[in-house]
């Protein structure tokens, strides 16, 4: 599904992020990415996602070369990808159910599609209770799963995070990771960047060590 070929993603002042890096994640598979601060993990999911491009090299997602999509095709490629991110980024002024409902609204589906979806998203984890809630009403652990809840209700066949339990206790980080755990079971294929060592023995998946940018193992 996604295939790294000799990718470089160098930044501004001659600092690699990415050096020569290979790699395959296939259909369905759960991966985590692991390395200390600075080792290209956050790097890697902005090249999958667009948010960067690479400097020689080339991403493909199927057959198709993303570094090579026009600016104006980055919204449609997106769609096809849920984003997870340690700060959640949620709408303050928003309840919980508007947050989630947002990639809908923004994709132009009807309302009351809007409605169920985005209640399903809520149910999936845990917080069909509180969706008129606003954000600042919930602990960390659920403004997480919020978050989540928003990367999956466009139903993305991809989703990624970036460290999502860099903030949350360890019973809360392992709450999160075991849910996105059952969301790889119903077949989403799910790339994870996270220093959480310690809780990765119990989920399995594959993981990809990368140490200054480059593949350690």
């Amino acid at each position: 599904m996604i295939r790294f070929e000799n990718v470089t993603k160098r930044y501004a002042g001659g600092r690699d992020g990415l050096s020569e890096v290979s790699l395959q994640i296939n259909a369905g598979e759960l991966v985590f990415l692991t390395g200390h601060s600075g080792a290209g993990k956050s790097t890697l999911l902005k090249l999958i996602a667009l948010i960067e491009r690479p400097t020689r090299g080339q991403v493909l997602i199927g057959d198709r070369n993303i570094g090579r999509l026009a600016d104006r095709e980055i919204p449609q490629h997106r769609r096809g990808i849920g984003m997870v991110f340690q700060d959640h980024k949620l709408l303050p002024d928003r309840s919980i159910i508007d947050n989630v409902s947002l990639p809908l609204i923004i994709g132009g589906v009807g309302r009351r599609e809007i409605q169920r979806r985005a209640r399903a998203a809520l149910d999936q984890v845990g917080l069909l209770g509180r969706d008129q809630n606003r954000p600042d009403s919930l602990s960390a652990g659920e403004q997480q799963r919020v978050g989540i809840a928003r990367a999956v209700v466009s139903r993305p066949p991809l989703l990624i995070a970036d460290e999502p339990t860099g903030n949350l206790d360890p019973q809360l980080s392992l709450e999160i990771m075991q849910l996105f755990r059952r969301l790889n079971e119903v077949g989403v294929t799910t790339v994870i960047a996270t220093h959480d060592l310690g809780l990765l023995d119990s989920l399995g998946g594959r993981h990809v060590n990368l140490s200054a940018g480059r593949l350690a193992a």
